[in-house]
């Protein structure tokens, strides 16, 4: 019952944590486009980025649940083989005994566990705001956008795009044939009609 506690205690910082990598993922995304999205967002966006990154892509739920499962295996594996040579040198390497009471190296194997798992997923986030925005550098300056919505402004007239991102207030998207990043607020756009690539 205290172990559910101290999780239940430990939940909000978690959350904390994933926004910040939210945050932080969005900013370098976005710096490498020349915008600094902090003044396009609300507090709402900024709480909803990291579980909308992650529901967005079932692929990176996915490699975060394996590499959680993997980090855990492996905690599960070095506790098993404590007194074994390889598992006593890398233990020692986070200064943890392996000498003493086996409900002590549980504990002590915990911090390290929670650490890896955070540093995995700041690696992750980082990784995917510096990949996903020179990607998308990349494809405005080649003209290689797929454009995958087509929108009708306050003017009536259609127009085909790349969206980049939505927040809850703006549109950042690519014209079709135009090397320049559009922000626009929600209220000036009439339709946003999804293209369906076949």
């Amino acid at each position: 019952m205290k172990y559910l506690e101290k999780i239940q205690g430990l939940l909000p910082l978690g959350y904390l944590y994933l926004i910040v990598l939210g945050l932080l993922k969005e900013s370098i995304l976005f710096y490498q486009l020349g915008i600094n999205i902090l003044k396009y967002s609300s507090i709402t966006d900024i709480l909803i980025s990291p579980i909308a990154d992650m529901a967005s892509s079932p692929i990176l739920i996915i490699v975060i649940i394996t590499v959680v499962i993997l980090f855990f295996l492996f905690q599960i594996i070095l506790f098993k083989n404590s007194h074994k040579n390889w598992s006593k040198k890398l233990l020692g390497s986070y200064k943890i005994n392996t000498e003493g009471d086996k409900q002590e190296l549980k504990k002590k194997m915990v911090p390290v566990f929670a650490i890896m798992v955070a540093f995995e997923l700041l690696a992750l986030f980082i990784g995917l705001g510096i990949g996903e925005g020179a990607n998308i550098n990349r494809r405005i300056d080649t003209q290689s956008l797929q454009y995958n919505y087509k929108i009708i402004s306050s003017s009536g007239e259609p127009t085909e795009i790349y969206m980049i991102d939505i927040n809850s207030s703006y549109y950042f998207y690519v014209t079709k044939g135009d090397k320049h990043i559009k922000i626009a607020p929600v209220g000036t756009i009439n339709t946003l009609e999804i293209i369906n690539k076949k």
